[in-house]
């Protein structure tokens, strides 16, 4: 079992940046970030292979955010900038039990509760 947290998220005006963590008890191959509007599905934000390589961007965020990793701490980050209104939603870290790196949340096994993001114009 993989235990993930997150931290990191508020409230901002747009334009601001926020970084979001991810303190996880272990590493898997494939982790990332997904976030969820009450009422629609859970969406891929980012994710990254274990050797802190980027897999995927969602086109929304590409130039925007970054996906990284610190090895040594157990922590994943999402830095966000230029963050707009439509960023706003729930945030969650979450990783896989398999190697391949998917974009389908169903497809992630691990999840943490989530960290809230507002983005006010």
């Amino acid at each position: 079992q993989v235990h993930l947290m997150e931290s990191g998220g508020g409230s901002v005006q747009a334009g601001g940046s926020l970084r979001l963590s991810c303190a996880a008890s272990e590493w898997r191959n494939c982790m990332g970030w997904f976030r969820q509007v009450t009422g629609k599905e859970r969406e891929a934000v980012a994710t990254i292979y274990f050797g802190g390589i980027p897999d995927y961007y969602a086109d929304s965020v590409k130039g925007r955010f970054t996906i990284s990793q610190d090895h040594p701490n157990l922590t994943m980050y999402l830095q966000m900038n230029s963050l707009k209104p439509e960023d706003t939603a729930m945030y969650f870290c979450a990783a896989k039990r398999d190697v391949v790196c998917t974009r389908t949340a169903r497809t992630f096994d691990y999840w943490g509760q989530g960290t809230q993001v507002t983005v006010s114009s």
